[in-house]
This record gives C-alpha cells, sequence and structure tokens, in this order.
C-alpha cells in the first residue's frame, strides 16, 4: 500500500507556546503549582515528559497557557526537533511548539516517532546565520507519512512496546536512586548510621570517624585524547548526554564527529560537569570512552567509590560547588581548588564496609537497567525505520 504524505498542519493543530511578559526570566514569574517544561526537558525525556526543573504560579500562567496530557512537545531553538508527549498538565515557551492529532487522522505517538527519523532533516533546514530555528515556515515544507490511522495505530504500539520497558526500567531506576540517597542523608547527614545508639560523637565526629575532604578520597584524571586519535565508534559522553538529575549514565553517543580534545575514562569513573549550568550533572559511567573536557572524571580511592559518588551528587555539595565556582572566559567554572575542600566524613572500617556494600549493590542494579534500556533504544531505532519505510508490513 502506497502512503500519503502531509504537513504537519494537516495532521493536528499547531501552534507555539506563549511566554509574553518580558522579561522571560522574571522571578515573581516562578515558584508556582504549574510545571513550566523547557528545551532542556524535552530532550531529557525518553517518551513522555514528567519531569521538570521550573515552575510557573498564577502569574506565570496568566501569560502563558497551560497545555494537557497528550501534546506533543517540539523544541524549535536551542535544540531542535527534539520531542516527547506531555504526561502532565503543563506551560512551556515559545521556544517550544506543541501538536495535538486530529481525531481519527493522526496518532500522537506516531507523529513523535516521525520527528525521530526526520530530525536530521529538522535541523538541516532550520541552520541560521546567528542561531539555529525551526519556525513554522520550515517546518511545514517537511512532509510526513500519513498512512491509514489503523496502521499509525499498530505502528506506534510495535514501537511503543520498547519505550514502555524504557521507562518502566527509568521508574526503577528512579526508585533505586532516592534509596540510594536517603540511606546517605541518614548515615552521614543525619548520623543514624548502625551503632549511631552507642557512639560517642564529639564536634559532629563519630569515635572512629574521620574528617577528611573530597580531595583526599579520590584522584582527578586528566587522561586528554588528541581528537585526531578518536576512532569513530568511541563511545563518548558529552554534557548533552549526562541526565539532569539521576547519577546514572544510561545514554552515550559516539564520538564520530569530535573536533576537539577529549578526556579518557575508564568504567565506574565518576563525573561532574563544571560549567555552571552543568553542575548538576554527575553520574558514573558504565563503559570506557571519552568524554567532554567540561567536565571532571574522579577516581574513587580503595573502598570510597560510593562516599564519593554520594557525596557529589548531594544536593549541598552542588550548591557548594556553585558558590565557589570561578569566572571563566566564557561563563563560570566549577574550581577544583575549591571543590576538593569540601568536607567529608569517613566512616570507621564496619560502617564504610557495609555502606560501600549497599551502594554497589544498588548501583549494580541501576547499571543492569540502564545498560537494558541501551539495548531496548538500539533494537528500536533499528526497527523504526524498517517500519516507516514499508520495510515490514503491519
Amino acid at each position: 500500500m502506497t502512503w500519503e504524505y502531509k504537513t504537519l498542519d494537516q495532521l493536528g493543530e499547531v501552534s507555539r507556546g506563549r511566554s509574553k511578559h518580558r522579561p522571560r526570566n522574571d522571578p515573581s514569574l516562578f515558584g508556582g503549582d504549574y510545571p513550566f517544561i523547557q528545551t532542556a526537558d524535552v530532550k531529557n525525556a525518553n517518551f513522555y515528559i514528567t519531569e521538570y526543573d521550573t515552575t510557573y504560579n498564577e502569574k506565570g500562567l496568566a501569560q502563558s497557557k497551560l497545555w494537557h496530557p497528550g501534546t506533543l512537545c517540539i523544541t524549535i531553538a536551542a535544540n531542535i526537533a527534539d520531542t516527547g508527549i506531555l504526561a502532565i498538565d503543563a506551560c512551556f515557551p515559545d521556544s517550544v511548539m506543541g501538536f495535538l492529532p486530529y481525531e481519527g487522522v493522526a496518532d500522537v505517538r506516531f507523529v513523535k516517532y516521525c520527528f525521530d527519523i526526520l530530525q536530521q532533516n529538522c535541523k538541516k533546514i532550520s541552520q541560521g546565520a546567528a542561531q539555529d530555528n525551526l519556525s513554522w515556515e520550515k517546518l511545514s515544507t517537511i512532509l510526513f507519512p500519513a498512512p491509514p490511522i489503523e496502521v499509525q495505530k499498530k505502528i506506534a504500539d510495535m514501537l511503543s512496546i520498547y519505550d514502555d520497558l524504557i521507562e518502566n526500567n527509568q521508574k526503577q531506576i528512579k526508585l533505586l536512586e532516592e534509596a540510594a540517597q536517603r540511606l546517605y542523608k541518614e548515615w552521614f547527614v543525619d548520623l543514624r548510621f548502625p551503632s549511631h545508639e552507642t557512639t560517642p560523637i564529639t564536634d559532629g565526629i563519630p569515635e572512629g570517624w574521620i574528617a577528611s575532604t573530597v580531595g583526599s578520597i579520590c584522584n582527578l584524571k586528566k587522561d586528554a585524547v588528541l581528537a585526531s586519535k578518536i576512532s569513530a565508534d568511541t563511545p563518548y559522553i558529552g554534557l548533552e548526554h549526562m541526565p539532569r538529575v539521576d547519577f546514572c549514565l544510561s545514554n552515550w553517543g559516539t564520538a564520530e564527529d569530535a573536533t576537539s580534545n577529549k578526556f579518557r575514562y575508564a568504567e565506574n569513573d565518576i563525573i561532574f560537569g563544571k560549567i555552571r549550568p552543568y553542575f548538576h550533572k554527575v553520574g558514573f559511567t558504565l563503559n570506557s570512552g571519552v568524554v567532554s573536557t567540561d567536565s571532571f572524571v574522579m577516581v574513587a580511592k580503595q573502598g570510597l567509590w560510593g562516599l564519593l559518588l554520594m557525596t557529589v551528587f548531594d544536593k549541598a555539595f552542588v550548591e557548594y560547588t556553585y558558590q565557589t565556582c570561578k569566572e571563566g572566559a566564557k561563563m563560570p567554572r566549577a574550581d577544583w581548588n575549591q571543590m576538593e575542600k569540601y568536607p567529608v566524613l569517613i566512616p570507621d572500617e564496619g560502617v564504610r564496609q557495609r555502606f560501600e556494600d549497599t551502594i554497589w549493590t544498588i548501583t549494580r542494579r541501576i547499571k543492569a537497567l540502564a545498560l537494558q534500556n541501551h539495548a531496548l533504544a538500539e533494537a528500536r531505532d533499528r526497527l523504526l525505520p524498517k517500519l516507516m519505510n514499508g520495510e515490514i508490513e503491519v
């Protein structure tokens, strides 16, 4: 069967997000109950958008618009043609377009998968002299496959099996991360560690514990490699690949287009973004490869991997990094000379070993789920073009 091809507005309603107020970052607009989805939130979403960093209050909502679940969000600036389907009521700015399919004409999941196939085309037509931008005038020139709605739903059902599994795994990862955070807070912040009832504490330090610093529990790796020496298929982690709040690096790209020097990393190294907008990007590596030099690569000293990971992942450490950053040529950068001074409590051997064993068990499970997600995404991406070009009939 030959498919029709249609423009996006023939498949549903298309309109830009709304943020009328100037300046857009006016603090009086934020801090309420209404999720405010930005381009980075769309990019970081797996399939459905459920997480966000910022909220609007009533004033923010009044100058914006509340979109409902089932809306396809399409980024048109900064990150071009990244997409995600809202799973919550939310606002978004005019750097994001919203798409709602016409009933009986298009399946929103199918259109999202179309964008996954057509994203490179969208990026090509978005290139500008100053900044890339995907205007409606440009987007309206792209034709989308438009098979009968029944075919769209069958294709979306087949592909969403993979994305549903990825989403479920991601939820499990989140629960495991929260369990690790709770354990760290209970033992190292609240000092409710095993045997705390009988352990004397002097000046905030339990007997047998040592007051130390981040710099004393890890080494900073600066194993630089020239761009010309990096093979195209080398696993590559850039800040854009690192998750927003997770401490698991579950996605990575390849160094195919590497144009600058990188740092080598090994499996289980800990990475921390050092440019100010990315200080909250922290993770442990699932493989070996190269990473952006805008990151610190930390190697924990023997028996202190879990303690280092949970220390640098803690919000207090991130806030300390913000406060002690130094001005760079283009933007503020984390200052290792200050970061390494951050205070750390090293517990006695018994508590330390028990903590490390627990964190290692949690992160090993996280790693298994993350690698499974990577394999699921690769399998879905192999299947996607075959379904879209009719190689596989449904």
